[in-house]
């Protein structure tokens, strides 16, 4: 007699790989649909008004100031190879973090896509794919750091202030600090841990895909043996911490000069009795509600949400504070654009920006 086999049911893990390729065009409808709702729910002239009164010279000044910040952060990422790449040089880390911001913002990826893009560039510089996964961890660590440090600032000084909805909008930024706290030491501890070998397989085989050739791949095989795991092990060896700690730096500095742009807008729309200070509030508490709905792409709607939430606290209409949402969102545009364009035409000509094989 004859056994009948009876077929398994088909396998349900690529499911939740398909939920997430398309958590971020779900993120970008519900941010569409949000930032319709924000703007048809108040006076739509009251935004046009506020935000033409910035005018050229002002939106000139914000796109300039977010110039200065994307700069101070591909200086930041060059902190963490210095020394350890000697084909990459700093001009390669400033183009490649414009990139990556451009993909961020405009693109339906969650906010690490153009990260994960960035590392891959990183390669054509002949930087070891390994070298370059470990620079795109570890500077994503110290930027989420160096966020939730001027999130706290933001914090801080608003406890400062008098009234229940200060008080609830501080008491929730503390909790978000807390997780974020959490979420950071973990991810540290992975980079540290052994755990990462189970992992620094597959990424190293990524990275070494996208070597000149076969040939390279190979060497680059025989001597980078250590994987990712030995790659973080080297940047964050105890006498680089200097060289970590100015990255460090830049990256706050970054984050203050975000809170720079705020100020040229509201001083342009001619908004009196906000103060550094206060700038400082709104950007910092801002870019917290952004990161925290990190799934959608560049937090279309909530970016504007969280600034009509924030700006109600120091007398900013809604009409203001959603045109102040949208003079931050030109540099995207200006910039991103352009980087979007950069992008394409590195990958198309590759081995024309790919340092010469070594004699």
């Amino acid at each position: 007699m004859t056994r009948r086999v009876v077929a398994p049911p088909p396998a349900r893990a690529g499911l939740g790989r398909q939920a997430l390729r398309y958590l971020p065009v779900l993120g970008t409808v519900l941010g569409l649909g949000l930032a319709i709702w924000l703007v048809a729910t108040h006076d739509l002239a009251s935004v046009t008004d506020a935000f033409g009164r910035i005018g050229i010279v002002g939106l000139a000044g914000i796109v300039l100031m977010r110039v200065a910040v994307l700069s101070l952060c591909g200086l930041a990422w060059e902190r963490v190879l210095h020394r350890l790449s000697t084909t990459a040089e700093a001009g390669a880390f400033l183009i490649l973090r414009f990139v990556r911001d451009g993909i961020n913002v405009l693109l339906p990826v969650a906010s690490v896509g153009g990260d994960v893009v960035g590392g891959r560039l990183l390669t054509f510089w002949g930087v070891p794919g390994t070298f370059a996964a470990a620079s795109i961890l570890v500077d994503m660590l110290i930027q989420v750091g160096t966020q939730a440090l001027f999130v706290l600032i933001g914090v801080a000084l608003l406890m400062q202030m008098e009234g229940e909805s200060a008080a609830s909008l501080a008491a929730w930024a503390l909790r978000a600090l807390g997780v974020t706290a959490i979420v950071l030491t973990a991810f540290f501890l992975f980079q540290r841990s052994p755990l990462m070998r189970g992992v620094e397989r597959r990424v190293a085989e990524l990275g070494r895909r996208f070597l000149r050739d076969q040939d390279e791949a190979a060497a680059d095989s025989a001597t980078g043996d250590a994987g990712v795991h030995g790659a973080l092990d080297t940047v964050w060896a105890p006498k680089r911490w200097p060289l970590l700690f100015q990255g460090i730096v830049l990256h706050l500095l970054a984050w203050m000069l975000g809170a720079v742009e705020i100020w040229i807008a509201l001083t342009c729309m001619g908004v009196e009795g906000v103060g550094l200070a206060e700038v400082v509030i709104i950007e910092a508490l801002s870019q917290a509600i952004k990161s925290a709905a990190f799934p959608v792409p560049s937090g279309l709607g909530v970016q504007e949400g969280g600034f009509v939430l924030v700006g109600g606290l120091f007398g900013i209409d809604p009409g203001t504070a959603i045109a102040l949402s949208l003079a931050k969102r030109v540099p995207d545009v200006v910039l991103g654009l352009p980087s979007l364009i950069l992008w394409q035409t590195l990958e198309a000509r590759r081995a024309t920006v790919m340092a010469p094989p070594r004699g």
